[in-house]
């Protein structure tokens, strides 16, 4: 290219190394770069870098280079990461779909080993451990030894894709959880390839990937199918992206932690508005703050909407790298490479040019909790007990309970033969193994109750729920339990409890899941753990817990008091999610909080009053303890804090990986280049997203005529109520293919767990036992209504009831619409698929015969799946029109002006047919927002797209 901008600097080790200069580049024509915010910096190096004239253009660099702050338009980025981060309910999947990859280049004559990933990828198995014990000792072994059980057949074909791609690496169960070890382990700050050193860039298979940007590295979450795309050497493409400043000053106050902060930023941002953007936060306020505060800030932003939320490198950033174990050489490396960059430091007022500017000052911080069903739901501790009841009786649309007054005083009679947490009569009497034919592996693997605990003898407990009653108190990895300053105060507050005498009511189910072993290092050689252990926070496993679903079973007799009395009970948890249905399906009220305060309201056992105000319990003379009485101060976490960075205690517990589960070494595996499908697994099938792959893909876009809706939804659906997750039901078409595949209920294990069989996973989509389809008033779950000639069963059931009006499974009328040959389109409101990155929100949507999504508006990642598997994602033109065809169930849609080439933000119409009525015409704008994007439509999604290109390069 014409650019000459490689240039050299000092490594850490004192060589000379390579790298492609921006200083330089702006000495070429583009005087604004210093101006830029860092984040566009450190993307516009990848386009420099990565120019090819084919992937990337010279057109790409000087697009980027002249990034416009207040009107950045409307280009395409070509972005090509360094490398990809994967956790395992979304690796699996995907590794999955690059061994059905390799099947097909082997079926095309081409050589399987051609399918390789061209960047490192790291796949961190962390979502697979369960909260079956919890309140013992035992606990962590227990749930290890059950997940490996459940998980083996996942865990070999894991093992088998670690052998066959030379590119790809595992970081087996019981090390921690994937955004933790990234930020602790896995990430470099700058990489290095043939002597060109480059920013350390990556996209993952989890929103909150985000929480690297603490660190300063560049990096977001994607679907599956992005990152394949990216692992096989295609740019992850978006449309150029406003960056919006947030100017941090002033000094949070004694008692606020960095939760709090998180919080009130999520609160701010997702009001302002920031989804597609990147937001960049400076100044004096984010230049005092530690790199783990950083970085719970960074891990919510899915939460308030952004792309990221990025922090600058500095100190900081080179302290915090050396403090985790990281050579000197490369923290060196770091600071060199970024002050040659002239991108050292934090950033002032002036300095950059941002599209917006926020100002947020720290003293104005004040405790705080959110829920009870989103995290943007921000509600000053004080306020809690007075927004509970206000919430009770509001109507459901309204984000409340739906209850009347009168029935505010319910409460109901339990008995329990042991506390909450300690899973010995129902885990024993219920096993849930991974497969039928591990169950007598589990059966010989289950516990003894006298192996459980040493005070297994309970005496029966006589207690009361109400509505308000905390039942699950987990302080969860993901936002929280990388940040050591909220922890430690976690285990002050413990120990204080514990000093004065307090106890946590026996149906609280109490878990603690450190974000890693390093966690537990610190809490043992502080002397916290003990005390969380007394109160009943004994660490339960290294992984995504509580956060993501994993809060494992209710105990019978607190389950049957919730349904006796319809109570609206609550969760606390120190996690970024609390959407409906999300923690456990019976708990309604879920709200995240610091790890401090999961602690103190675990001990006030209730939701429903002023934490600040109201006492807590009763100390050991049967006083009133409040939450000052045991809230630790400054000085406190002071005197304990400098435990938590020790360089030797990350350098031992992150050494050979591959042997540090004894579980993991003893797992086998199949070897080779193409994995052995077995046709009788529940876990693992080779999926038919190549079924009918061609080598001359489609050149135009058409028409989409009379199709029918599958579902009309409301505003804030998420990928939680739209991809399968948490149980299975054994009357679901999900339950019912396990049953007819010789599964037994107690071995069903979770949709996450399956996310490698589309069988069971398109069976469960759009199933969430709170998801509401419009199209059936009044019905909660998995729902919709057929309208069609088709008497024609489905594959595992009889359908003849569809058309008689009554509700069907959605499953049930998508085979029934199949049969019929129509097609199938879903209308959605406001931030549709907004949440975590589940590419099986799309894929189960692909599969079920849905063409297109029409909806107010997207979340950024859920459109980009959907165009990934061949779905177009349309928005209303005049998002008053939505409330036009909400109520038209039975009528049929067309989508006219597709036909020919495909443009990016084209327009199109929505042709309305109501069955009685006239027909009427909605505009519509096509969200194909990129060229690449219509090319992956057009070839019927990304993984058909990448394998031509493969399959075209292995030619020439």
């Amino acid at each position: 290219m014409a650019l000459d901008t490689l240039r050299s600097f000092i490594t850490g080790s004192g060589a000379e190394g390579h790298f492609h200069s921006l200083p330089a580049l702006a000495e070429q024509g583009f005087p604004n770069i210093s101006r830029l915010p860092v984040s566009i910096r450190i993307v516009l190096e990848s386009v420099l870098r990565n120019c090819d004239g084919r992937k990337v253009t010279e057109e790409d660099v000087k697009n980027l280079a002249n990034w416009n702050a207040p009107s950045p338009g409307s280009y395409e980025v070509p972005f090509t990461v360094g490398r990809v981060v994967l956790q395992d309910f979304t690796g699996v999947p995907l590794v999955v779909d690059l061994a059905a990859m390799r099947n097909a280049a082997a079926d095309a004559g081409a050589d399987p080993a051609l399918v390789e990933p061209l960047v490192p990828v790291d796949l961190v198995i962390d979502h697979s451990v369960q909260v079956d014990f919890a309140g013992s000792q035992q606990a962590l072994n227990r749930n290890l030894q059950i997940e490996f059980i459940r998980n083996k057949e996942r865990y070999q074909f894991l093992k088998w894709g670690q052998q066959a791609f030379d590119t790809f690496s595992v970081v087996p169960p019981g090390i921690g959880i994937v955004h933790q070890v990234n930020l602790e382990y896995l990430a470099k700050g700058v990489l290095e390839n043939e002597g060109t050193h480059y920013f350390d860039t990556l996209v993952g298979t989890d929103s909150h990937t985000t929480m690297i940007n603490g660190l300063g590295v560049v990096g977001w979450g994607v679907g599956g199918i992005e990152a394949e795309a990216g692992m096989l050497g295609q740019p992850v493409t978006f449309l150029v992206p406003e960056v919006v400043g947030v100017y941090l000053h002033g000094k949070l106050n004694e008692g606020v932690t960095a939760t709090d902060l998180t919080l009130r930023i999520t609160e701010i941002l997702r009001a302002h508005g920031v989804v597609g953007k990147f937001v960049e936060f400076y100044g004096p306020g984010a230049e005092a703050l530690s790199l783990p505060d950083r970085a719970t800030i960074a891990n919510m932003a899915p939460e308030y909407g952004a792309t990221m939320g990025f922090f600058p490198v500095d100190e900081e950033s080179i302290a915090y790298l050396r403090g985790t174990g990281r050579p000197e050489e490369v923290c060196d490396t770091v600071e060199n490479y970024f002050k040659a960059q002239e991108m050292w430091g934090i950033p002032d007022k002036g300095d950059i040019d941002y599209t917006d500017d926020l100002s947020l000052d720290l003293s104005t911080i004040v405790p705080a909790v959110s829920g009870p069903k989103r995290p943007q739901d921000r509600i000053d501790v004080p306020k809690l007990g007075v927004k509970f009841e206000e919430l009770f009786t509001a109507t459901t649309a309204a984000g409340g309970f739906g209850r009347s007054s009168d029935s505010r005083a319910t409460t109901i009679d339990i008995n329990m033969p042991e506390p909450a947490g300690v899973a010995i009569g129902s885990l024993l009497d219920n096993p849930t193994p991974g497969a039928e034919r591990d169950k007598a592996e589990m059966t010989n693997n289950r516990p003894a109750p006298e192996e459980v605990d040493a005070s297994e003898a309970f005496e029966p407990i006589d207690t009361q729920l109400k509505h308000g009653s905390v039942l699950i108190a987990a302080i969860t990895s993901c936002t929280n339990t990388s940040n050591p300053s909220v922890m430690l105060a976690a285990g002050l507050v413990a120990k204080k409890a514990n000093e004065l005498g307090l106890k946590i009511a026996p149906y609280v189910k109490t878990s603690l899941g450190p974000g890693s072993r390093v966690v537990t290092d610190y809490l043992n050689k502080t002397g916290f753990q003990p005390e969380l252990d007394k109160l009943g926070f004994q660490t339960v496993g290294y992984g995504c817990t509580t956060c993501i679903g994993n809060s494992g079973p209710l105990h019978p007799a607190i389950e049957e008091g919730i349904a006796k009395g319809d109570l609206v009970c609550a969760s606390v948890l120190s996690g970024n999610r609390n959407f409906e249905a999300r923690v456990h399906g019976s708990i309604r009220a879920n709200f995240l909080m610091s790890p401090p305060l999961v602690v103190a309201y675990a001990l006030a056992g209730r939701v429903d009053l002023d934490l600040t105000n109201d006492p807590i319990g009763t100390d050991k003379n049967g006083d009133h303890v409040y939450l000052k009485d045991i809230w630790p101060s400054i000085d406190d976490l002071k005197a304990v804090i400098d435990s938590a960075l020790v360089p030797e205690v990350f350098n031992t517990l992150y050494s050979n990986l591959d042997t540090a589960n004894q579980n993991w070494v003893e797992i086998e595996s199949d070897t080779g280049d193409i994995y052995s499908w077995q046709d009788d697994s529940t876990y693992i099938q080779n999926p038919p997203f190549f079924d009918g792959f061609s080598r001359t893909p489609a050149t135009e876009a058409v028409d989409i005529v009379n199709a029918r809706p599958l579902g009309i939804f409301a505003d804030s659906v998420t990928t939680d109520h739209i991809s399968p997750a948490g149980s299975i039901v054994p009357s679901s078409p999900a339950g019912q293919y396990l049953l007819a595949h010789g599964v037994e209920k107690a071995s069903f294990n979770s949709f996450g767990s399956r996310r490698g069989n589309d069988r069971v996973m398109t069976r469960g989509t759009f199933a969430n036992v709170r998801i509401k389809n419009l199209m059936c008033d009044g019905t909660e779950g998995g729902y919709t209504q057929y309208f069609g000639p088709s008497d024609v069963p489905a594959p595992d059931k009889e359908i003849a009831a569809l058309g008689d009006g009554k509700p069907a499974f959605i499953y049930d009328a998508a085979q029934a619409y199949k049969a019929d040959g129509t097609d199938l389109i879903v209308i959605g409101g406001e931030d549709y698929g907004m949440g975590s990155s589940r590419d099986w929100a799309a894929k189960g949507t692909r599969l079920l015969g849905v063409s297109a999504v029409i909806t107010k508006s997207f979340e950024r990642i859920h459109r980009s799946n959907l165009i990934g598997m061949g779905v177009l994602p349309l928005n209303f033109k005049d998002k008053a029109d939505y409330d036009k065809i909400v109520k038209l169930a039975d009528a049929t849609f067309s989508i006219t002006g597709l036909a020919g080439p495909l443009k990016p933000a084209q327009d199109a119409t929505l042709v309305v047919t109501p069955a009685s009525g006239d027909t009427f015409e909605i505009p519509l704008i096509v969200r194909i927002d990129t060229p690449a994007e219509a090319d992956y439509y057009l070839n019927g999604g990304i993984l058909p797209y990448v394998l031509n290109q493969i399959l075209d390069n292995a030619k020439s």
